[in-house]
């Protein structure tokens, strides 16, 4: 088997990364473990099919998918929106 790469997509806030790379090390096969928060990406590398990596994740309670490019182009979109959206300073408890 050739090592692959596999990118996912995991829905997830700051302490699911230590339960990805948790659930991750314990899979046969995998050699390198990439996770970048703000875009909710993971990226692994290793000798592990692809429906097993992303099927332990899921086991482990995290909402996942394969990466797709209509990704990309969301996270895009919506950093350009939210760099232009402001809040309003108003407190309902004068």
């Amino acid at each position: 088997m050739n090592m692959e790469t596999v990118e996912l997509k995991v829905e997830m806030v700051g302490i699911h990364e230590k339960r990805v790379r948790k659930c991750l090390s314990k899979l046969k096969g995998i050699e390198k473990v990439e996770v970048e928060g703000k875009i909710e990406k993971v990226v692994v590398m290793g000798y592990a099919h692809k429906n097993r990596i992303l099927k332990a994740i899921r086991r482990s309670g995290l909402k996942a998918d394969f990466w797709s490019p209509q990704n990309e182009l969301l996270q895009a979109y919506a950093a350009s929106y939210s760099s232009n959206f402001t809040f309003n300073k108003f407190s309902f408890f004068n």
